[in-house]
């Protein structure tokens, strides 16, 4: 519906423009069509006429807005969608649509069934989305669970608005964690705990090294992205030890992710990075072009020269890189593979370092756009049950695994109170709420609404009644009925609320949008009886309950949650 007015608004500035009512060169505005904030406002408003005028202003001619409103209300194309206009205040276009504009567009919902709400702005692009990133020392906590539900969930969004989506896990397989790892599994592979003497001062202490060193000592058999890893059975022989700790672990993080309904197109291992010179090959880039110097023994990048507050340090006095260096080399990676849009999804703890990742991507000076990466950083989580803060694992030791949280609250309401809330925010999940089968939790309360509508067409087939869809659309849709109008207008919001999420990387809008959609339909279906004698009638609020139950398994798609048929 608002691309349909933004091209009937298009058309009469054209017309406007070729009468010389406005500057025939005068530049067409970035208006919007927006929905007002009351019913009295119309069921679209827009700007228009305002911007049109301070354009004008611009080129020396003095415009009226209202007036300007007025020549394209007068200009506007035949249509059979707009039932009046009025103008309002300074200049804004009220746009009151038809009835029957208003059931077309709910026979294209029922029409297009799983498609409706996509679209294809992204059509032809290429995005990367990273997320989770978890170092391969131990099981996924929480706040991975945040980080793997907000990425999955962009790529969802990104890939409903057309883009084509490449999903990548990065693997931080080179740093010290990854010894300490391996020191760990060692030790307990000797027959030590953590209590005793020889024990690593850093050491994990986790029950999950004792299953690993276990599996290590068997000579067990860790197949991971299509290689191969067998336990070595020495616990004397530390490199087999990290190589088959790192697999055992990457194993089983993708074991609690596929548990969570979260999958990857791409593993990229750091370590690669080095293996293959691109480090080195990226450093050598920034020296040639000249964003770097050195002072007291050490490599420095101007940063500040690309908004950083001070210049930052790529290579230590003593031959060894800074974290951020890789980074660069890595995202630098993700532009030459064709991501015309990298977004790597990251907790809020990395926000220091983003600056001079960026910083360093342009000053290789190779056409990357200045916002590139795209950043979403997400807040902690607090895990709350019986009103009390849980906080350790006996797997894992030190904190809660994500594999606990789906075990004692199930996939849909971990992911769906992941996503919930802007990432940013904090966030606390509560146990007791999400286990609840309660219109107070609501996931829950969505699932409901959806399986309520699949309840009334099984009991309109034990009642014997019949249904035609085809005859529901051509009745009247009742918009005068408060609850009828508030149900088929946020309805038909769903594709907006889609085009958002993916161009602003806020798919908790949806999340959003599909409570409201599910309390205004309780609403409607409180106030009306569905499965009524008249076929007209009954056929008429049955479109519009299959209408809805269609967008609700299409929104709870794009989140990764189920849409139960019963609960």
């Amino acid at each position: 519906m608002k691309s349909t007015l933004r091209a009937l608004v298009a058309q009469a500035i054209d017309s406007l423009r070729t009468a010389g009512t406005l500057p025939a060169d005068l530049a067409m505005p970035d208006f919007v069509i927006e929905r007002p904030k009351t019913r009295a406002q119309g069921d679209f408003s827009s700007n228009a006429a305002m911007l049109l005028a301070k354009l004008a202003s611009q080129g020396g001619t003095r415009s009226n807005p209202r007036a300007i409103a007025q020549a394209l209300v007068d200009a506007l194309p035949a249509n059979a969608v707009v039932a009046k206009v009025e103008i309002a205040g300074p200049g804004f276009i009220n746009f009151f649509i038809n009835e029957a504009a208003w059931r077309a567009q709910v026979g294209e919902v029922l029409a297009q069934a799983a498609k409706y709400g996509r679209n294809e702005s992204g059509k032809g692009h290429t995005a990367g989305v990273e997320y989770v990133s978890a170092n391969p020392t131990g099981p996924l906590h929480v706040g991975h669970g945040r980080a793997a539900v907000i990425g999955d969930c962009i790529a969802r969004a990104l890939d409903a608005n057309g883009w084509n989506v490449k999903r990548e896990f990065y693997y931080n397989d080179a740093g010290a964690q990854i010894n300490n790892l391996a020191v760990s599994v060692q030790a307990r592979a000797q027959g030590k705990g953590p209590d005793d003497a020889g024990w690593p001062e850093d050491g994990y202490r986790g029950d999950y090294i004792i299953d690993v060193a276990n599996a290590y000592l068997r000579g067990d058999s860790v197949e991971v992205e299509g290689h191969t890893v067998v336990g070595a059975k020495d616990p004397n022989d530390l490199d087999a030890i990290r190589q088959f700790a790192v697999a055992y672990l990457r194993r089983e993080q993708n074991l609690d992710l596929a548990a969570y309904g979260v999958s990857f197109d791409t593993y990229f291992l750091e370590s690669s990075l080095y293996t293959s010179d691109k480090v080195e090959e990226t450093v050598r880039e920034l020296i040639a072009h000249g964003h770097t110097y050195e002072e007291g023994g050490a490599l420095w990048l101007r940063t500040t020269d690309f908004g950083d507050d001070k210049d930052r340090v790529m290579r230590k006095s003593d031959g060894t890189y800074t974290y951020f260096v890789p980074d660069v080399a890595y995202h630098l990676s993700k532009w030459q593979r064709g991501y015309e849009r990298a977004i790597t999804e990251l907790g809020a703890d990395h926000h220091g370092s983003l600056m001079r990742v960026k910083a360093g991507l342009q000053a290789l000076d190779c056409g990357i756009p200045e916002g590139y990466p795209e950043y979403v950083l997400h807040q902690m989580v607090t895990v709350m049950r019986g009103g009390e803060e849980v906080k350790l694992s006996k797997r894992a030791g030190s904190y809660l695994t994500l594999r606990d949280l789906i075990d004692e609250a199930g996939r849909d309401a971990v992911r769906w109170f992941l996503i919930a809330r802007k990432p940013d925010s904090q966030l606390t999940f509560d146990i007791d709420l999400a286990r609840s089968q309660s219109m107070d939790n609501p996931v829950y309360y969505v699932q409901v609404s959806h399986a309520r509508m699949h309840g009334l067409t099984r009991q309109l087939k034990e009642r014997g009644l019949s249904f035609d869809a085809g005859n529901g659309l051509a009745q009247p849709l009742d918009l005068e009925d408060d609850s009828a109008r508030e149900l088929v207008t946020t309805l038909l919001r769903y594709p907006d609320v889609v085009e958002t999420a993916g161009r602003d990387l806020e798919p908790h809008q949806i999340a959003v949008y599909l409570l409201e959609l599910a309390q205004t339909f309780q609403t409607y279906y409180n106030d009306h009886q569905f499965l009524v004698d008249d076929p007209n009638l009954r056929d008429a609020r049955l479109v519009l309950a299959l209408a809805t139950r269609q967008v609700l398994a299409n929104g709870l798609e794009l989140l990764g949650v189920s849409a139960p048929e019963m609960m």
